[in-house]
């Protein structure tokens, strides 16, 4: 189904380069890490809007937060393990409290991560940064609509945080941000429903989009007709579409390379325990620490596949009655 492959920090380092040629406001940080983030180009072609503030994730955030007090819009990068784990306070109480334009951009996000082991995954991010005020939450699914949403968050007043990948992944959407023809506009807090289907709904974010695109392809063989809609903002969320879903096929799967504790199924289960309670199931990663190994290997071990999705989605058709 997915014929091409490219990396969503590919995509961020490559669209900081255009942003930078035509915004001046515009700065750069990084925690040595600028290689591995992709934040070298702007380095290399803006060295004096670039910071690297050497293995100091505290001080990444609150110099960030500085230059963006000074009327900067500052993108501050590094792991995602980093960036959230090391830099929390600074986040909260420098950027989140007082609501300065700092977009917190991290790459090696989830288990994707693979051989670099448990030191260097996160998958608690989403919870953390979802339940900060002010903040805004997103996870594109691929290199292309990583492009879109890296221009929408420069453009958006106010903190931002986006989880990208390690690897390269498939590419959902066609260059310009196109899905089957049809030129779409990334819009942060709206889904975009990439599958109808009229038996379950699947909402996916980040990689996981691509695994429930191939699971409703597989559901569709066995006479199942699976909803994909991919929800690129996690906060704010798409409520509309939750419920929506929820009234019109009645079952929700949720998929996401997160911990199932406090992420986007979650955040989809508190829209519909207060406001349309329907069977739901979560897949992600089930409250545990994940071993070294190859991403697609983890992913198996750890029930990330769109296997696992399928038997998500069979599971909470029984209980529909289906």
């Amino acid at each position: 189904m997915f014929e091409k492959l490219a990396g969503t920090r590919d995509a961020y380092g490559e669209t900081l380069v255009e942003l930078g040629r035509v915004n001046k406001n515009i700065v750069v940080l990084d925690a040595d890490l600028s290689p591995s983030t992709r934040t070298i180009l702007f380095a290399q072609e803006f060295p004096e809007r670039f910071f690297d503030v050497g293995v100091a994730e505290a001080n990444l955030i609150s110099m960030a937060a500085g230059l963006a007090s000074a009327g900067k819009i500052a993108f501050a990068s590094t792991f995602s393990v980093f960036g959230v784990e090391k830099g929390l306070n600074q986040f909260k109480q420098s950027v989140a409290y007082p609501n300065l334009n700092v977009k917190l951009v991290t790459t090696h996000g989830g288990i994707s991560v693979g051989e670099d082991g448990s030191s260097h995954f996160c998958i608690e991010d989403i919870a953390v940064m979802r339940a900060l005020p002010n903040v805004t939450v997103i996870i594109p699914a691929d290199a292309a609509e990583t492009r879109a949403a890296t221009r929408a968050i420069a453009e958006k007043f106010g903190p931002v945080y986006m989880r990208l990948s390690r690897p390269k992944t498939p590419l959902i959407y066609a260059e310009g941000y196109r899905f089957q023809g049809e030129e779409l506009k990334f819009e942060i807090g709206k889904s975009i429903t990439l599958r109808e289907g009229k038996d379950v709904t699947i909402i996916a974010t980040g990689v996981m989009v691509a695994e429930s695109l191939l699971a409703a392809q597989e559901l569709a063989k066995r006479g199942i007709q699976a909803e994909v809609i991919n929800f690129h903002t996690i906060k704010p969320l798409d409520k509309e579409a939750i419920l929506r879903a929820a009234s019109s096929t009645a079952a929700i799967v949720t998929a996401e390379e997160h911990n199932v504790l406090g992420g986007l199924g979650g955040a989809v289960a508190e829209v519909l325990v207060e406001e349309n309670p329907v069977p739901m199931v979560r897949v992600g990663i089930n409250d545990t620490y994940a071993e070294s190994g190859s991403w697609r290997e983890l992913f198996a071990k750890y029930g990330l596949t769109s296997s696992d999705i399928v038997k998500a989605a069979e599971k909470v058709l029984e209980r529909k009655g289906r």
